[in-house]
């Protein structure tokens, strides 16, 4: 049997991944790939992950303990509760339970164990037909996917236009990045399409996008150095 290792399991490092440079490694289920971003303890530990569903792939029914993220990127994800096209966000909380399937295949971005509390809403989105808002800076269009009260994390699609430069600013509670479109930049680095950034308990940078970009983001919810 294959052992789970760790993996970027340190959560007080700044963490930079090409995902598209990455390979696919084999799930239990034998139709289903995954790019594992972030690991703690094996198979039944807290992880982020790119999902990938063979045309046909699924999972027999499961429960998903401390709760489940879904942003579908390609194709069309399905389970027993219904179909979720490209661009849908989903948020199972603690304790739920469905059987995961595509018919046609898809590509998701995936944490697990992660959202504990008994109270957490459960959360279906179809970004295409959502609103956007102007955001805090000029260029910058903001469509938010979570928050609640008493739970530390929120999460948004960000859009940023050509030329958008958003002033220094620290994170209490981390942040965590996928480049959805376009290049995402700041003074550490460039980040094209396909890149996940985790910035730990209060990383600082001071973000901006010359040639334009999507990107889905989460503030808050990881621990103190």
């Amino acid at each position: 049997m294959q052992t789970e290792v760790d993996v970027n399991a340190d959560l007080s490092q700044h963490v930079v991944v090409d995902t598209t440079s990455m390979d696919w490694e084999a799930s239990p289920s034998g139709s289903v790939w995954r790019k594992p971003l972030y690991r703690q303890g094996g198979e039944f530990g807290p992880v982020t992950s790119i999902v990938k569903y063979e045309a046909g792939g699924k999972f027999r029914s499961h429960p998903h303990p401390q709760g489940e993220e879904i942003f579908v990127l390609e194709g069309e994800f399905c389970d027993d509760h219904g179909r979720y096209p490209a661009g849908s966000y989903i948020l199972n909380p603690d304790g739920s339970q469905h059987a995961p399937y595509s018919d046609t295949g898809c590509i998701l971005f995936v944490r697990l164990r992660q959202y504990d509390g008994a109270d957490r809403k459960q959360l279906v989105i179809n970004t295409d037909k959502s609103a956007w808002h102007q955001g805090m800076v000029e260029g910058l269009s903001v469509l938010p996917l979570y928050s609640q009260a008493n739970y530390p994390e929120n999460m948004a699609l960000v859009r940023w236009q050509p030329d958008t430069y958003f002033p220094e600013h620290v994170h209490p509670g981390g942040e965590e990045i996928l480049v959805l479109e376009g290049t995402f930049e700041d003074e550490h680095g460039q980040y094209p399409e396909g890149t996940w950034i985790r910035g730990p308990h209060m990383s600082r940078h001071k973000p901006y996008s010359r040639e334009g970009c999507l990107i889905y983001v989460r503030v808050g919810g990881l621990p103190a150095n």
